[in-house]
C-alpha cells in the first residue's frame, strides 16, 4: 500500500483556501482550510465569511485530516483474487482496469443487451459533477438508470405538495424568529448550523425553541419545549394543533382567503383532529398539545424548519405536508423570521445537461435505487419487467451498509455472475464484493460545484491538494470508460475544470475565474418570492390543503391501491409497519453524531466517541422482557435478526426502540447490520424507504 505522509507545518508559511465539504448533508458548510507551502491539509475549519455557515462546522469535518491522511485509504486499482467479501484483491495498473471493465461491459451488452448493465451512486459527495456524471455514461451507453429514492423523496414531495416547490423562507431569518420549530430533525447531530442560527434567535430576541422527535437526543436538551411522539404520528399532532387554532380564533382567516385553497373546507375536516384524538394517537398529553399550539398561534415570527426525519416513515409524505400546512393556517409566511423551510433545491437553476448528458436519450428503464437487494435477487417487479442486473458499476455509496433489506442486498452482491466495479476511498464492506476495486480522489483532491440543500449558496469546491497514489476522480473514471466503451459525447472529452465553466455559463452563473474569487454566490431569491408572498408555485397562487397524490412524478414505483388510499387532507395516514403480538415494537435507525450515514466510521475518533453499536429501550419496556442495561439482546423481524448491547433510556416512548447508527455491519455482534431489518417497500407516492418505521421483536440475547 502507497505510505501517505502528513505533517504539521508552521503556519507562518500557509494559505487559508475556501472551498465546501462535499458531504450527504443539507448544511454544505463554507470551509476555511489551512494549507502548508508543500501542500498539505493543516486545518480545516468553518468560514465565517459564508454567511450560513457563520464560522461553525460539525466536528466529524473538523477532523478532517484524520480522513484524508488515513492510511487505509485506497490508492492503486484491485482485482478480486478471493471469494467475493472475503477482501481478498492484487494490485493491478489503471490500463488493466479499464480494459477488463471495457471487456466485461461489452461482452454482458452483447449477451445480454445494454439494460443488463446498471450503473449505481449516491451521495458520497455531493459536488454537481462528481455525484452526478455518472448519469452522463448511462444514458451514452442506454444501461439502466438508477431513481434515487433513499434519502429525501418523501419529505421533498410532502413539501412540494403544499407550496409547488422545493424552497422555503432564508433559513438565516432563523436568527430574526420569535419561535423556531425543529421538526423531524436532530440539528445539534446532523445540521449544526441550524442550532447556530436558532440560539443566535433566543440569544437576541428570546425566542422559544420547539424540539419535536422520537427520542429525547442532543437537540431535545437544548429545547425550550421537546415533545416526544411515536414514530409515524407527526400529521396527528399537526392535524391537532391546526383544529386549536381554529377553535381558539389563532387562524389568520383573512392571509387564508387570500393564500390557501380550500380553507372552510380544511377547517371542517379539522374538527374531529381534536387534542384527545391526537393524544391517543402520538402519546403526547393534551396540555402538550395545547401548549404547542397556543406558542405557535400566539407568535407571528414562528420558523418551521422541517427535517429529514419525514423523508423515513411510509407515511412521511403526508406527515410532511400536514406539519407545513401549520404556517399556512397562523399566516406565519407574512413575517420576517416566520414561515417554513425543508430544502432550497429548486431556487439553483442549474443547466446540467453538460454533466448528465441530457441532450441524449433516457436510460431504457429506472431501477429504485432502495429496492437494490430485490433486483440483484431477480425480483421480476423491482427489474421493472426487464430482465436481470448482470453488471454494475458503483460510486460514492455503500449500500452493502446503507440500503435496505441488507441480507438480500448482500446475496445480490455476492452473486459470482455479477461484475461488479466500486470507486470508492476505502475498502467499505460493499467494495470487498467487487471484481474491481478503483481507488477514488477526495473533495480537495478535484473541483466540483456545490449547492446549499439547507441554505441558499451555490459554490465552488477548487482542487486543493493531489491525491495519493494513483486515485482517480468519479469524473475521471466515468469519461475514460465513456470514450473506451465507444460514445462520442463531448462531456467525455473535457476535463472537470472546462466541464464545469461550460456549466456555469449555461445556467447564467458567471464562470470558473469569477468563482475562484468569489466561491460562495448566494441565491437567495427576494423576500416576497420565499415568502410566497407572491403567491404559491400552482397557477392560481394559492397554498394546497387539498392534494391529488396520485399527479406526483415518476410513476409505477408504488401500487395504485396505495396512492388511492392516501388522504387528499391532512391526516393520520395508518400505513406504518403494522405491529403484532409476535413483533410488538417499533425500530427507528436515526443517524449517529460522530458518523454521516456510512462515513467517517473508518476514523479512530468518530468510532471511539461512538463507542459501539446499542439499541435505546425504555426502562419499562426492558424490565418486562428481562434485558439488563448494557447486556447484549436481540432484535428480529421476518427480514434479520441483529445482535446489540441495550441500553436503558427513558426518553422515548414505551414501545419504541432507537438504534443510532450507521455503524459497519462487522461492528455488530455476529457480523449482521442494523439495515437488515429495515424494509425496502417503496414508500408512497413515488418511493422513498422507512428507516424510522420498522415493526421488529426484542428479547435477551441466548448464546448459541
Amino acid at each position: 500500500m502507497t505510505k501517505i505522509r502528513h505533517s504539521e507545518k508552521s503556519l507562518e508559511t500557509n494559505i487559508n483556501f475556501k472551498t465546501v465539504c462535499p458531504h450527504d448533508c443539507p448544511s454544505a458548510c463554507g470551509l476555511e482550510v489551512q494549507i502548508s507551502d508543500t501542500k498539505e491539509v493543516l486545518r480545516v475549519r468553518g468560514a465565517i465569511d459564508q454567511t450560513y455557515t457563520d464560522g461553525v462546522i460539525c466536528a466529524k469535518v473538523s477532523r478532517y485530516k484524520e480522513r484524508l491522511y488515513h492510511p487505509e485509504r485506497l490508492t492503486t486499482p484491485l482485482r478480486r483474487i478471493g471469494r467475493k467479501g472475503e477482501n481478498k484483491f492484487e494490485k493491478i495498473s489503471w490500463d488493466e482496469a479499464l480494459a477488463e471493465i471495457v471487456f466485461r461491459f461489452t461482452s454482458i451488452e452483447a449477451t445480454h443487451g445494454a439494460k443488463s448493465i446498471w450503473l449505481y451512486y449516491f451521495a458520497g459527495t455531493m459536488g454537481l459533477l462528481m455525484r452526478d456524471g455518472i448519469n452522463r455514461l448511462s444514458r451514452a451507453k442506454g444501461y439502466s438508470g438508477m431513481h434515487g429514492t433513499i434519502c429525501v423523496t418523501p419529505s421533498w414531495t410532502g413539501f412540494k405538495a403544499g407550496t409547488g416547490l422545493i424552497a422555503g423562507v432564508d433559513p438565516r431569518e432563523m436568527a430574526e424568529s420569535d419561535c423556531v420549530v425543529l421538526w423531524g430533525t436532530n440539528p445539534v447531530s446532523t445540521q449544526v448550523n441550524v442550532m447556530r442560527h436558532a440560539v443566535k434567535a433566543r440569544k437576541t430576541r428570546g425566542a422559544k425553541i420547539v424540539h419535536i422527535d422520537v427520542y429525547h437526543n442532543a437537540t431535545s436538551r437544548q429545547a425550550d419545549m421537546a415533545l416526544i411522539i411515536r414514530p409515524g404520528t407527526d400529521a396527528a399532532l399537526a392535524c391537532a394543533v391546526m383544529h386549536i387554532l381554529f377553535r381558539d380564533g389563532l387562524a389568520d382567516l383573512d392571509y387564508l382567503a387570500e393564500y390557501a385553497d380550500q380553507p372552510e373546507e380544511f377547517a371542517a375536516h379539522l374538527q374531529s383532529k381534536t387534542p384527545q384524538w391526537a393524544s391517543e394517537i402520538t402519546g403526547l398529553d393534551v396540555s402538550e398539545i395545547e401548549a404547542f399550539a397556543t406558542l405557535v398561534g400566539s407568535t407571528p415570527r414562528t420558523y418551521f424548519r422541517l427535517g429529514y426525519g419525514f423523508a423515513r416513515q411510509r407515511n412521511g409524505a403526508v406527515n410532511m405536508h400536514a406539519a407545513l400546512c401549520i404556517a399556512t393556517v397562523t399566516g406565519a409566511w407574512q413575517h420576517k423570521g416566520g414561515g417554513a423551510f425543508h430544502n432550497n433545491t429548486n431556487i439553483y437553476g442549474w443547466n446540467k445537461t453538460l454533466i448528465e448528458g441530457l441532450d441524449m436519450p433516457s436510460p431504457p428503464r429506472m431501477l429504485d435505487q432502495s429496492r437494490i437487494g430485490e433486483i440483484l435477487t431477480g425480483d421480476t417487479a423491482a427489474l421493472k419487467d426487464g430482465g436481470p442486473v448482470h453488471a454494475m458499476l458503483i460510486q460514492n455509496t455503500n449500500p452493502a451498509v446503507v440500503a435496505p433489506d441488507s441480507n438480500r442486498v448482500l446475496a445480490g452482491l455476492s452473486r459470482e455472475d455479477l461484475f461488479l466495479v466500486v470507486h470508492e476511498q476505502f475498502m467499505t464492506e460493499t467494495a470487498t464484493f467487487a471484481d474491481i476495486v478503483l481507488p477514488a480522489t477526495m473533495f480537495l483532491e478535484h473541483d466540483d460545484l456545490y449547492q446549499g440543500g439547507g441554505h441558499q449558496y451555490a459554490m465552488l469546491g477548487a482542487k486543493a491538494v493531489e491525491a495519493p497514489g494513483e486515485c482517480w476522480s468519479n469524473h475521471d473514471v466515468i469519461s475514460a470508460l465513456g470514450c473506451r466503451l465507444g460514445s462520442s459525447s463531448d462531456g467525455f472529452k473535457k476535463d472537470a475544470a472546462t466541464l464545469l465553466d461550460e456549466t456555469l455559463i449555461a445556467s447564467g452563473r458567471s464562470d470558473m475565474t469569477h468563482m475562484k474569487k468569489h466561491p460562495w454566490q448566494d441565491c437567495q431569491p427576494d423576500f416576497n418570492k420565499s415568502h410566497y408572498l407572491d403567491g404559491f408555485a400552482f397557477d392560481d397562487g394559492k397554498f394546497r390543503f387539498f392534494v391529488d397524490w396520485q399527479e406526483f412524478l415518476p410513476k409505477g414505483y408504488v401500487d395504485k391501491e396505495v396512492l388511492q388510499c392516501m388522504p387528499n387532507m391532512p391526516d393520520h395516514w395508518d400505513v406504518l409497519e403494522t405491529e403484532t403480538p409476535q413483533m410488538p415494537f417499533r425500530l427507528v435507525t436515526a443517524p449517529a453524531r460522530q458518523f454521516l450515514n456510512s462515513s467517517f466510521t473508518e476514523t479512530k475518533t468518530s468510532r471511539q466517541l461512538e463507542g459501539r453499536p446499542q439499541v435505546m429501550i425504555h426502562p419499562a419496556d426492558a424490565k418486562k422482557i428481562g434485558i439488563a442495561d448494557g447486556s447484549l439482546c436481540e432484535i428480529g423481524n421476518n427480514r434479520g435478526r441483529v445482535v446489540i448491547h441495550a441500553l436503558h433510556f427513558e426518553g422515548l416512548q414505551p414501545g419504541v426502540l432507537i438504534v443510532e447508527s450507521l455503524w459497519p455491519n462487522h461492528s455488530f455482534v455476529g457480523g449482521v447490520g442494523i439495515n437488515s431489518l429495515t424494509g425496502a417497500d417503496p414508500v408512497a407516492p413515488i418511493g422513498g424507504v422507512a428507516f424510522h418505521d420498522n415493526a421488529v421483536w426484542i428479547k435477551a440475547y441466548e448464546q448459541e
